[in-house]
């Protein structure tokens, strides 16, 4: 009986010391990241709540200071790691070239762009809610961008919504507004997926600028308040974007993006006579009719195919050879030109380079 009891006793003090050792030896491997930028990869030895002990692959044991710490993150040894190199995560990854995914950025994780045409910021003001700002370096156009993400039940699937909502501001007396609202699915992690969107745009320069009245006749000072036509004028339709990335190494990845728009408009022309006095003062006025002068259809494919270089947590620069490759066909009505149809054909470059910066 003594012998049983001090096996159970040997057994209970092994296990407390396994124990004891897998809580100060954690074997999930973390990323570190630093407020300058600097990034960690390795084992948390101890934390004893002012500094952690890592055991890192290529420095060894160092010591961090819990303050000099921005995050701490658990990798996933398969997910994360490709020919035994660490892929990262990064905000960065939310998004291709013009379209994003339905990958959320993070708490904190804000981050400004610059492009080539303009440059663009985006916070992070909810776990799945984003709020950024686009504009050119005019600072017109001007747009305002949303996005909400969430996770499904399937792994590995995410769906978002997002809009975009602008104005030209001081070019056009801001009257001219434009809308691109849509939804998406995608399919993978955040170094390799794969995003289908779709969603409708619109846009016209000049929103606020004609007035169109019912068809009758009034007399002067008594014309009733007319009305703008501004969306039925704007270019408007569905539009559905393709965008994947995947990773070739720890700092460099491939991306694709690829947008198909289907732009229709339709303008509108009203006559009006005047009949005066011997004064040239206005007596009355007539309008006519308002008719359709002009109905005009687009059909545009956007490629952009690009890499994107990060060598640090917090920038990132991106490239993207982009094209353009569409067709426009007007038909004038109504009698006006003949009720001619032309069809255009075009196709230009429009390459872009991107520098990410996080903070």
């Amino acid at each position: 009986m003594k012998t049983i009891f001090i096996f159970f006793l040997f057994v209970i003090c092994c296990s407390a010391n396994n124990f004891a050792q897998t809580s100060d030896n954690d074997s999930t491997r973390y990323e570190i990241i630093k407020q300058d930028g600097t990034k960690y990869i390795g084992y948390i030895l101890s934390d004893d709540g002012r500094e952690v002990l890592v055991l890192t692959e290529n420095l060894g044991k160092i010591y961090i200071p819990k303050s000099e710490i921005k995050t701490i993150r658990k990798i996933d040894s398969v997910r994360d790691f490709q020919n035994g190199k660490y892929l990262g995560e990064g905000v960065f990854t939310t998004r291709y070239h013009f379209t994003t995914n339905a990958f959320p950025i993070k708490r904190g994780e804000h981050y400004a762009a610059l492009n080539l045409y303009g440059p663009e910021v985006h916070f992070s003001v909810a776990d799945n809610l984003s709020v950024g700002v686009m504009t050119t370096w005019i600072a017109s156009p001007f747009a305002l961008a949303v996005k909400y993400t969430f996770e499904s039940r399937i792994e590995k699937l995410n769906f978002g919504v997002g809009t975009l909502f602008g104005s030209t501001l001081f070019l056009n007396q801001a009257e001219g507004l434009g809308g691109l609202h849509w939804a998406m699915a995608t399919y993978g992690d955040r170094r390799n997926n794969v995003t289908l969107s779709t969603g409708y745009g619109y846009f016209n320069f000049d929103f606020f600028s004609r007035n169109f009245f019912q068809a009758g006749t009034y007399a002067a000072g008594n014309v009733p308040k007319g009305k703008t036509l501004g969306f039925d004028r704007a270019h408007r339709g569905p539009i559905i974007g393709l965008g994947m990335t995947f990773a070739l190494n720890e700092n460099v990845s491939l991306l694709f993006d690829i947008m198909y728009l289907n732009m229709n408009r339709m303008d509108f022309y009203q006559e009006q006579f005047g009949v005066f006095d011997m004064n040239g003062e206005l007596l009355e006025i007539t309008y006519g009719a308002i008719k359709n002068t002009v109905r005009s259809s687009s059909h545009n494919l956007v490629f952009m195919p690009g890499m994107r270089f990060q060598n640090k947590p917090n920038r990132a620069f991106q490239v993207s050879l982009s094209g353009v490759i569409g067709a426009s066909t007007t038909e004038y009505i109504d009698g006006f030109s003949g009720n001619q149809k032309s069809t255009e054909r075009y196709s230009f470059p429009l390459p872009n380079c991107t520098w990410f910066f996080n903070f």
